[in-house]
């Protein structure tokens, strides 16, 4: 394939390429010319297309992946050089369907689709999530390689430290779902100088932080103050965030039993049409 002019793409991967320290001049070219194949090529994308329609044999492009790109520090660049400058990182598993046996990584996942444990692959999709512009920039993807010595949570957790300066360049809060709301997971994410934004479960175990005045007698000082009911919460404890017509945003500091840590959480009421609110 010819790269026919000032191509735009182009110009943006040898901007982004520019900036990143350790790579020669024929790295930079192999590596741009890959990147917008990865853009041209239809249907299946492999060594045999990339030989067909590259200007290198296949077996050159066999050689070259063996060699490691630090994508994340590429994507970050880019994300850099056109996002709005206000991000959140974003974590999620994702399956991917694999019939063979002798794949490294292997194994039962969960598949969202399914609503079940499947037999294939699975990678951790790292994105930059774009504030002002309401889009997403990916970073990386990391197969799931998790064994028996480690755990799945430790090992999403292990993909976060590892990574925590070039992320924390971008933002300390990471958006995952409601399976890592685990005192496993926050624990190691909150010692990497990140804040973790989840759901909680439903039936989460939750008290109300004291915020009387101390009365000075003998004991220990009173610490909490009930338990948190979803379906019925106490607005004197919480604090109004937001308000208009779509919806009421309160906001309070509690104490989680599971994560053993006081945790900030958002309560919302939505309106209907009829403007009435709905929980």
């Amino acid at each position: 394939m010819t790269i026919k002019g000032n191509n735009i793409y182009k110009t943006h991967i040898e901007s982004v390429l520019s900036k990143m320290p350790n790579i020669n001049n024929w790295r930079k070219e192999f590596v741009t010319e890959t990147l917008i194949l990865f853009l041209c090529i239809k249907g299946r994308f492999n060594f045999l297309q990339l030989g067909r329609f590259g200007k290198h044999k296949e077996q050159r492009y066999r050689q070259q992946f063996e060699k490691p790109f630090d994508f994340l520090t590429f994507n970050k660049e880019l994300t850099l050089s056109h996002g709005s400058g206000r991000y959140v990182i974003a974590f999620d598993p994702s399956y991917i369907s694999k019939s063979g046996k002798h794949t490294p990584g292997a194994g039962y996942f969960w598949s969202g689709c399914a609503n079940r444990a499947k037999w294939g692959l699975e990678i951790g999709g790292l994105a930059a999530i774009d504030i002002d512009n309401h889009t997403a920039f990916h970073l990386e993807a990391v197969q799931t390689m998790a064994g028996k010595e480690q755990s799945l949570s430790d090992w999403y957790a292990d993909i976060i430290t590892r990574r925590k300066t070039q992320l924390l360049g971008l933002s300390s809060y990471l958006v995952a779902d409601a399976w890592f709301a685990k005192r496993t997971f926050v624990d190691q994410v909150t010692n990497a100088d990140m804040h973790l934004i989840s759901r909680l479960r439903d039936d989460a175990h939750l008290r109300y932080l004291h915020q009387g005045e101390p009365t000075g007698k003998r004991g220990r000082p009173k610490k909490y103050d009930g338990k948190v009911d979803n379906s019925n919460i106490d607005l004197r404890h919480f604090e109004l965030v937001s308000k208009d017509q779509r919806a009421v945003i309160h906001s309070a500091i509690v104490y989680s039993i599971s994560l053993k840590r006081s945790i900030k959480v958002v309560h919302a009421f939505y309106c209907n049409e009829k403007g009435k609110q709905v929980y």
